[in-house]
C-alpha cells in the first residue's frame, strides 16, 4: 500500500469530513460554505466528528450498547488529545483541530457527558435541567465553534452558548414525536405536568394535543430568546466569518416557526425547510447590515462551566481571521455556492427526499 504525504493524507481527511457533512446536514453544510476556506474546513472537521459521535449512540441497539458507546467516544477523545487519534478521517481531522484551535478537553467531554445522558434515558424536570443538557450538547459545539473562529471572550462564548441552546431547544421541539417513539423525552416535566400531561402516559401512547402544542409553543419562545441574545454576538466574530452564523441561525429558527405553522404539532408531522427558503435565508444573510455588538447579558449558568475552562486553557497566538477577505469576494465563489443550493432544490423537487 502506498505511503501518502502528509499532506495529501490530511486533505483526503478533510474531503471525507466534507462529503460526509454534505450527506448528512445539508443546512450546516449550506452555511458552513459561506465560511473563509481554513474556518470551513475545520468546522466541517469538527462537526463530522460530532455528528459521528452522535451516530454511534443513536445507532445503539439497547442501553448497554449505548453505554458501550460513549465509553469508546471517551477514549476516541482521549487520543485525540494525545496526538494518536483512531485511524478514522474524522478523528485525524478533529485532533488536528483542536490543537490547532486550542480547544480545552472540557468541550469535547462535555458533549460526551450530554450522549451519556442520552445513553440512560435521563429525564428533564425542569428548564434548568435541559438547558443543562442542552449546554453539554449543543453549546458545547457551539463554544467549539467560536474558538475556531477566533472568539475566545467570556461574553462571546456565552453568546455562541446561546446560539447552540437554541438550536438544541428548536431540534426537541421538532422531534417530540420522533424522540417520544425511540423511547426518549426532553420536554420539561414541570411544563408537561401544568399542561395536564402525564409524562410516562404521553411515552407510552406519543399523540398530538392541545395542551401538548402548548409546551412545544413554550418552548420555541424560549428558543427564541435565546436567537435573540445570540444575534448580537455574532458581531464579536470576525466579518468574513458572520454571514455563515447568521444563516446557520435564520435556517434553524425557520424550522420553529414551520413547527408553528403546523399548529405546534411534532407528534404527526416533522417539520422541514425546504431548501428553495433555506437560499433565501441565506441570501438575507449576506445582506444583513453588520451586527451591533451587545454582549453584556449574562451567560446561562448552566455553560458557565464550558466558559470557564476556555479561560483555564492557554490560548494561541491570534490567527488574524478579521483580515482574511469574506468568501464572497473571490471571483466566482457566490456562483458556486448559489449554484449547489440550486441543485439540492432541484434533486428535492424530483428525485428522493432526504432529512434537512
Amino acid at each position: 500500500m502506498p505511503v501518502f504525504p502528509p499532506e495529501f493524507a490530511a486533505a483526503a481527511d478533510r474531503t471525507a469530513c466534507r462529503v460526509a457533512i454534505r450527506a448528512g446536514s445539508k443546512s450546516f453544510f449550506a452555511a458552513g460554505r459561506l465560511l473563509p476556506g481554513e474556518v470551513r474546513e475545520a468546522a466541517y472537521g469538527l462537526y463530522a466528528f460530532c455528528r459521528l459521535s452522535d451516530d454511534l449512540v443513536d445507532e445503539a441497539e439497547n442501553p448497554s450498547d449505548r453505554r458501550d458507546a460513549v465509553a469508546r467516544l471517551g477514549t476516541r477523545v482521549a487520543l485525540a488529545y494525545a496526538g494518536t487519534p483512531a485511524d478514522a478521517p474524522a478523528d485525524r481531522a478533529f485532533s488536528e483541530i483542536v490543537g490547532t484551535y486550542a480547544i480545552p478537553e472540557a468541550l469535547p467531554y462535555a458533549l460526551i457527558e450530554g450522549f451519556c445522558w442520552d445513553a440512560e434515558g435521563r429525564l428533564y424536570a425542569d428548564m434548568a435541567a435541559l438547558h443543562a443538557y442542552a449546554a453539554r450538547v449543543a453549546g458545547s459545539v457551539g463554544a467549539m465553534m467560536a474558538l475556531i473562529m477566533g472568539a475566545r471572550s467570556p461574553d462571546a462564548l456565552a453568546r455562541a452558548c446561546d446560539l447552540g441552546a437554541a438550536m438544541q431547544l428548536t431540534n426537541i421541539a421538532r422531534d417530540v414525536g420522533e424522540d417520544a417513539r425511540m423511547g426518549r423525552l426532553y420536554l420539561p416535566l414541570d411544563w408537561m405536568v401544568a399542561a395536564g400531561l402525564d409524562p410516562e402516559a404521553f411515552l407510552a401512547d406519543p399523540r398530538p394535543s392541545s395542551a401538548l402544542a402548548g409546551v412545544v409553543a413554550r418552548l420555541l419562545a424560549e428558543a427564541d430568546r435565546l436567537y435573540r441574545r445570540a444575534e448580537a454576538g455574532i458581531a464579536a466574530l470576525p466579518a468574513p466569518c458572520q454571514p455563515a452564523i447568521r444563516a446557520a441561525a435564520l435556517i434553524y429558527a425557520e424550522i420553529g416557526r414551520v413547527v408553528a405553522a403546523q399548529g405546534y404539532d411534532s407528534v404527526g408531522s416533522r417539520a422541514r425547510v425546504g431548501t428553495g427558503r433555506k437560499l433565501a435565508l441565506i441570501a438575507r444573510a449576506l445582506r444583513a447590515s453588520p451586527a451591533v455588538p451587545g454582549l453584556a447579558s449574562p451567560a446561562l449558568p448552566e455553560v458557565a462551566f464550558l466558559i470557564d475552562a476556555v479561560m483555564r486553557h492557554p490560548p494561541l497566538p491570534d490567527r488574524r481571521l478579521s483580515v482574511l477577505r469574506p468568501w464572497w469576494d473571490v471571483g466566482g465563489r457566490v456562483v458556486h455556492v448559489l449554484e449547489l443550493i440550486e441543485r439540492m432544490r432541484e434533486r428535492e423537487a424530483f428525485g428522493p427526499s432526504a432529512p434537512s
